[in-house]
């Protein structure tokens, strides 16, 4: 169909400009309009017509293509644009983690002389409702880390405790996890008790504060540290702070929920403590 069309565009066009040569001719040869003149103006006026048309609308398409075609070509050079822009988004983001992780060890080092320690990145978390776990990028092989060896933020909060190292990672257990248990300094540090992972507070984001004398005064708010007993943990990380005092179901003695300060579940970058004075501690009294 589209070449019939072509086709029979073709010889109209054709047809009007030879009627258009003829009527030149004939008013160069015969120096005016004569009626052979006139009858050919009148049987080309719509030919012309036409083929004015046709020629308009070629033209008129072949702008299309070109606009088309530059339309085209700015579209790939700003696709290209804003993948070169998104790489360096990318790479500036990559950038700022890593001033900060530096940043992150210089305040570290800086606030604990004593430690000696490795920066880690979480690698991978946990999701089971059964333990409280993540995976780092440190192990026996591009680290000292140990099992045992305490987990802590840049400022020093304790959020977890290598339990397994492997060649290039390590499996920390978090403070919320119910294999964790730590001695413990409450408020002043006039009272100790012991602070620990429990299955049913886990699910709140919550530890147990327990085994504190009965007399002990315990309030909202009061902060909970490591005692540094054992020799496991230094002493004055902090853990955590008191959220209520409760009685336990056997109604002998009382505990205490105590709520991390740090959402364990959203940091990227830890420290590992891989030694400290009084490491080799040993206390009978529990760590």
């Amino acid at each position: 169909m589209k070449k019939l069309i072509n086709r029979k565009s073709i010889i109209i066009a054709s047809v009007a400009v030879l009627i258009a040569i003829s009527t030149i001719v004939s008013i160069n040869v015969f120096n005016s309009v004569g009626p052979v003149t006139g009858l050919l103006n009148t049987v080309s006026k719509p030919l012309r017509a036409l083929a004015s048309k046709i020629t308009g609308t070629f033209e008129s398409i072949y702008a299309s293509i070109y606009k088309h075609d530059e339309l085209l070509a700015n579209y790939e050079a700003a696709l290209m644009r804003i993948a070169d822009l998104q790489e360096a988004h990318r790479e500036s983001i990559i950038i700022a983690e890593e001033n900060a992780q530096l940043r992150a060890a210089l305040g570290f080092a800086e606030r604990h002389r004593g430690y000696d320690h490795t920066g880690a990145i979480v690698i991978g978390r946990n999701s089971s409702n059964w333990s409280s776990s993540f995976e780092i990028d440190r192990g026996y092989s591009n680290s000292d880390i140990q099992r045992g060896n305490a987990v802590v933020t840049e400022f020093g909060m304790l959020i977890g405790q290598v339990s397994e190292v492997s060649a290039l990672s390590s499996i920390v257990v978090t403070v919320l996890d119910t294999t964790f248990s730590a001695g413990a300094f409450i408020g002043d540090g006039d009272g100790r008790a012991t602070v620990k992972g429990d299955f049913t507070l886990m699910r709140s984001g919550l530890l147990m504060l327990d085994h504190f004398d009965a007399d002990l005064i315990i309030r909202p708010g009061d902060s909970v540290v490591t005692s540094g007993y054992g020799g496991v943990f230094p002493v004055g990380l902090v853990v955590g702070e008191v959220g209520e005092v409760f009685r336990h179901s056997t109604g002998i003695g009382r505990y205490a929920t105590v709520k991390p300060m740090r959402d364990i579940f959203t940091i990227s970058y830890v420290f590992v403590i891989t030694g400290f004075e009084g490491a080799d501690q040993e206390n009978s009294e529990g760590q």
